[in-house]
């Protein structure tokens, strides 16, 4: 468990900048730009550091992240045995408007494990003092001593080639019916995992193929060669099964 929870915290963000208007579905995608993490950085504390389109980074507010997202895709290896991976972030109970502190929940099962059971990592990650839309992650009762650091590299929204099926309409997709938002995030090396990257999709069904592939391609033109390198060899799709379980 302790390489799930190293690992398997993210997305979130905290600036007070607008979030992206929700395309109509009859408008073209929106442009998808990424940073480099800020391992990669001469100057990872800059506000705005550049993007793969040569533009400042915007960070997205702190509640746009607020809610469960699945995950998609990954580099991280221990998720080549699970499937139906989300992650869910909510405002910290002590938390004060604003100030980006979240609880932490992620869900997965084993894949191919028809009675298996839903397991969870737990966690609470504050802002990171110095790189904007970053975060610091600590896990929850035994996991106390696992922590992690990860990174926003890109978000936005992107109109629908169609609409939801039948089927994800059932397992709650279409509340936003012709957008979906998504997600990229970066985890920083730790004791039990290597640095990793995840995609995030706010639908369950996941990632519209040209979503994933545009992302992906986004990432092979960050000027962080070992990143390109790892993201070339190791990223995967997330094994996706509907409908998810529900834990206890």
């Amino acid at each position: 468990m302790a390489d799930d929870a190293t690992a398997a915290a993210a997305p979130a963000a905290a600036t007070t900048t607008a979030a992206p208007t929700a395309p109509s579905p009859n408008t073209q995608p929106n442009p998808i730009t990424l940073r480099a993490p800020s391992k990669y950085l001469p100057n990872p504390s800059i506000a705005s550091p550049s993007t793969t389109a040569l533009s400042p980074f915007v960070a997205p507010p702190v509640d746009w992240l607020h809610g469960t997202w699945t995950v998609t895709h990954s580099t991280l290896s221990m998720w080549r045995s699970a499937q139906n991976v989300r992650i869910t972030y909510a405002p910290h109970d002590d938390a004060t408007p604003n100030d980006g502190v979240n609880d932490n929940i992620v869900e997965y099962e084993k894949k191919n494990r028809t009675n298996g059971r839903v397991r969870s990592v737990l966690g609470v990650e504050k802002p990171d003092p110095k790189i904007p839309a970053a975060w610091n992650w600590r896990g929850k009762g035994w996991l106390a001593i696992a922590s992690s650091h990860w990174e926003v590299l890109g978000w936005g929204e992107r109109p629908l080639s169609s609409s939801p099926t039948h089927e994800e309409s059932e397992d709650g997709e279409g509340e936003e019916e012709g957008v979906e938002r998504w997600a990229v995030t970066w985890f920083a090396p730790t004791l039990f995992t290597e640095e990793g990257v995840d995609l995030y999709s706010d639908r369950r069904v996941g990632l519209q193929k040209e979503t994933a592939d545009a992302i992906i391609a986004e990432l092979k033109k960050l000027k962080a060669p070992k990143l390109v390198q790892l993201v070339e060899k190791k990223m995967m799709e997330v094994a996706i099964k509907l409908p998810w379980k529900e834990r206890d």
